[in-house]
Parts: structure tokens; sequence; C-alpha cells
């Protein structure tokens, strides 16, 4: 099932009891986010375990959370709306992220026709893909109500997350900070242009409040938006930006997707519908934007004025330092009759961005393989806040195989930004830590099964020497063969015999156990 719009998926959600409403009234500074960040720790709300995800930290999640008087605005404030697994399904329209992965796969490596028959029979599909690109009307919801010269982006419940988000002084001298909030847009689609093609693009980027019609525009070096930004500089020119909250359900994931190059989001978000998104002109700029969704913030940025961004509490469960990121300038705020403003909380996980990033390692599976054949699975689990570790596992052939998979792992697109790789045999359970900490102790030996690479890291891992560079070290806890050093000879792992194990099976009831 797909959803048109953010407040339909809310109200579906609260059917099944995936959703609280919160009626007394609750401060979007600091109370909310403290609210949620407990919510997010919970148990999810009698959700079974699903068998693909894994089966230690599969029961967080909580409810999704609707508050109903948000101090200061009279907008209703939505969080924590994808922070379980069940609920993350339900917004990508499929009942197993295995399922959608098999899609992606169809779409990424599609049977070639050989017969003028296959391609004959090939055309309804072509038919179809072409009709997941978004189409442009003339009309939509987002444009109910038009603010311009009474733009305020403080009549809207945005969050301040941690205490010391925004506070001055942190990475920069108070001198050479102008007074910013600790408000933060988190759950945000930036659309933005390239200056020369017109090609679209969404981006998750955080936005901190200034003023009622300034922001500061934070992105990292590596995002399309901040090269679609040095296009723009590089001209002199001003760049449109619209800050989109809501619409489809499937658009906040998109945004966040590690896609190919020259994918579109947009199209993407179509795949996952099952349908283009409609797209509606901006009043102010011009940018086209999702018809169907909330709100819609829309004005430019300015390539000569820099503002001290930050400090925020990020998804590394540390706060990243402030910084210099360009001014953003509110030309128009626009939304719904009656909206309500979604918004997330990062931080030490289990957060929502958590079940998001799940959510890519499921069904990104297929694009990882066909970069990487030697690939069987892999798990981004929760205490490497998706940069810090991923767990792979492998068929073992040859020497030196897993090596080769270190270097390909760091040489795959986002994932160059990977720490720490753990490489095992195909019998490992990926998705168990224990099992995965078990065979990494028993079959390494530091010297021999170690390499270390200094490379792009992510900017926000504060351990590195330098911005956005640093080491990683890649770890082969597999089985080791001739080839690979000095090898002594290798012991069988425990097992019981399967003809016993399976007789004890059958006999367990007659134990009284």
């Amino acid at each position: 099932m797909s959803f048109s719009d953010l407040q339909s998926f809310l109200t579906d959600l609260e059917s099944r009891d995936q959703l609280k409403r919160i009626t007394p009234e609750v401060d979007p500074i600091l109370e909310a986010s403290a609210i949620a960040d407990r919510v997010s720790k919970s148990p999810a709300a009698g959700v079974a375990l699903p068998p693909e995800t894994d089966p230690v930290h599969g029961t967080f999640g909580g409810h999704a959370l609707w508050f109903d008087n948000p101090t200061g605005s009279d907008i209703p404030l939505a969080m924590n709306i994808y922070g379980s697994y069940e609920r993350m399904r339900l917004a990508l329209g499929v009942e197993s992220f295995e399922a959608l992965a098999g899609r992606v796969q169809e779409l990424i490596k599609p049977e070639m026709p050989t017969s003028l028959i296959d391609k004959m029979k090939k055309l309804p599909q072509l038919a179809k893909l072409a009709s997941f690109g978004p189409k442009v009307v003339k009309h939509g919801i987002c444009q109910e109500v038009v603010h311009t010269d009474g733009a305020d982006l403080f009549s809207l419940p945005v969050i301040q997350c941690w205490p010391h988000d925004g506070e001055p002084g942190y990475g920069l001298k108070p001198a050479d900070c102008q007074a910013g909030t600790g408000r933060y847009i988190t759950l945000a689609g930036i659309y933005t242009k390239d200056r020369d093609s017109g090609e679209r693009n969404v981006g998750m980027y955080r936005v901190q409040l200034f003023e009622p019609k300034l922001a500061a525009m934070h992105w990292h070096m590596h995002h399309d938006g901040a090269r679609h930004f040095r296009q723009y500089k590089k001209a002199g020119e001003k760049m449109p930006l619209a800050i989109v909250l809501g619409g489809e359900p499937i658009l906040p994931y998109a945004a966040t997707c590690p896609l190919p190059p020259d994918v579109s989001e947009l199209l993407f978000a179509g795949f996952l519908n099952h349908g283009g998104v409609d797209l509606v002109p901006c009043k102010t700029i011009p940018i086209e934007v999702p018809a169907n969704a909330e709100i819609v913030i829309e004005g430019w940025v300015d390539p000569k004025q820099l503002l001290v961004e930050g400090p925020f509490g990020d998804h590394t469960g540390f706060y990243s330092l402030a910084d210099r990121y360009p001014a953003f300038h509110v030309s128009a705020i626009t939304h719904r009759k009656n909206p309500v403003y979604p918004a997330t909380i990062v931080g030490k996980p289990p957060q929502e961005d958590y079940y998001l990033g799940k959510a890519t390692e499921r069904i990104f599976l297929p694009l990882l393989k066909m970069l990487i054949p030697d690939v069987i699975d892999y798990s981004l689990p929760m205490f490497g806040a998706f940069h810090n570790c991923v767990f792979v596992k492998i068929k073992k052939d040859y020497p030196m195989q897993a090596r080769k998979v270190i270097s390909s792992i760091w040489g795959a697109g986002q994932m160059m930004f990977t720490k720490m790789i753990v490489v095992v045999d195909d019998h490992v359970n990926v998705h168990d830590e224990q099992d995965v900490l078990f065979h990494m102790g028993a079959n390494v030996d530091w010297r021999r099964d170690t390499v270390i690479a200094d490379g792009p890291c992510d900017v926000l891992d504060h351990a590195t020497p330098y911005y956005g560079t640093g080491a990683k070290i890649g770890i082969d806890a597999t089985c080791k063969i001739a080839g690979e050093g000095v090898v002594r000879d290798w012991p069988e792992e425990l097992e019981m015999s399967a003809d016993v194990a399976k007789r004890v099976q059958q006999r367990w009831s007659e134990f009284g156990l």
C-alpha cells in the first residue's frame, strides 16, 4: 500500500496502534526531543521481530508521536515516524525489505532481451519504468496557504534536540558567531538544481534557524547540494533552494539513499511508490516541489554570506562542532491547510535514523553484490552509527580474498567512509554481533590479518586527525588458508553431529526442560 501524503500515513499508523497522540503542551525546545529519545529506545509497540532484522536490537522502536500542542506554534509536531522496522515497511509499502530488494535488483540489473519477441515483452516494463518519473502539475495542497512578507520560520514548531545545539563558542570563538538558535529543521528534503543541466537533487541536510527569514544551510563537501552551491558560487549567483517537509512518506527515505550517480531521488521515490511524484512550481523560486507536501520553505542561498552553524548533537552520539556554512534567506513559506510538521532527533542509537539505515542495508544488498560479487550478506551494526563498522560475509575461495573485499568496499560509493570492516566466512551470521565478534576473536592475528589504510572518512568523525580524512582498518576474520602468510594447522569449529541434534530436537518434550 502506498500513501499520497504524510497525514494519510500517520492516520494509518494510528489505526494500527503505531502512533500515540500527546495532548498536553510540549516545548519543541528540548522537551519534545527528550520524549522522542526515550520512546525510540523503548520496546516496539507489539511488533514481532521480523526474520531479516538483527536479533539483538530488533525489538526497539516505540511509537510514532503526534504532539497536538507544541509551545509557540499552532502546527502539530510529528516525531519518530519511521522509528521501527514495521513502520519502515509500511512507509515503503512492502511486507519485507527482501521483496523490495528483489525489485531493486531488477531495476539495476535487468535481464536483457535476446529476441524480437523478448523485446516486445519488455515494452510494458519500459513504459512502467518511464511512469516512475516526477510529473509537474499546476496546483498542489502544499500551496493552499502562502506567506511571503509574513513568512516566519519561528511560526513552525522547529525542535532543539540537545542542550548545546547552536551554543556559541563550540569550535569557534564567540566573537566569530552571529547569534543563532539551537533550533534545527531535521527531517526535510532539500531541493536544489544543477545550475548547468537543470537536473534536480533531493538531499537531507540539517538547517539551523537564526532569524525569522534567515537560516544556515549545512551540507558536507561530498553532497550534491554542496556541489550545486559551488556552481552558483563560482558564477557569483544566489542559488534557489526549497526545504520540503512531508509529502509522500517514501520521500525522506529516497532523500537519504546512497543512489548511484545520475539516478534521481525523485525517480527512485516514484519507483518505490509505484507511480511518479507530482511536483508543483514554487511561488518565488525556479524549483519544483512535491505537490502533496505539508510545508515548503522557499528561498535563496547567498554565496557571499557565511554563518557560524552549530554545534549540533549528531548521529555519532557527540556534538559536531561549529563551522561556517552558507546563509539561506527565506522568500516564502507555503503549506496545506492544517499541516503537520515532521521532525526527527539524532543521537546515540537506536534512533529513527537507525531504521532508515537498516532499510537501506537490506534494500541495497543487490547493488553491493553487483559491485562486489564476493559479498553474500552484510550488516551495519547499531554501535557503528553507520560509518564506524560493517560486517561482511563471503564464501572464501582463494587466498587474500578478504583483503580484496576490504579494498573493494572502500571503493564502493559512500562505503568509502567505513572506519572498520570485519570479513567473516559464510557460516557466520553477520546480523548477530556476538557471532561476528566470536570469530574475530578466534580467527585473527592482529599483525597478519589486519590492514590499516588512510583515506576519506566521515566529516562528523571527531577522532580523525584531519577534517574528513584519517585511518581505517580492515580485519580478515575468516579461516586462514595457505598463501595468507604463516598459517598453522587450522582446527575445526565445534558443531554437534546433525543426526544427534535432530534426535534431541525430536525428543525435547520428553526431557521436561
